[in-house]
């Protein structure tokens, strides 16, 4: 609630729409995150490992 001229009033639907619009307008520029699965990121993680050890044992 906010107090203008003495009356109260109601903020909430004016920041849900304000919010609302907001993420509209953000889903026109923005990509949406691909969708993987836990097992596509396990593959990526396991081959992602070995990659990095080779990378920073060099650099050591």
């Amino acid at each position: 609630m906010l107090i203008i001229d003495g009356q109260a009033v109601d903020v909430a639907p004016a920041r849900q729409r304000f919010v609302s619009i907001v993420s509209a307008f953000r889903n026109l520029f923005v990509p949406s995150h691909p969708r993987r699965s836990a097992f596509a990121i396990h593959v990526h993680r396991q081959r992602a490992v070995p990659q990095w050890k080779a990378v920073t044992t060099r650099l050591a």
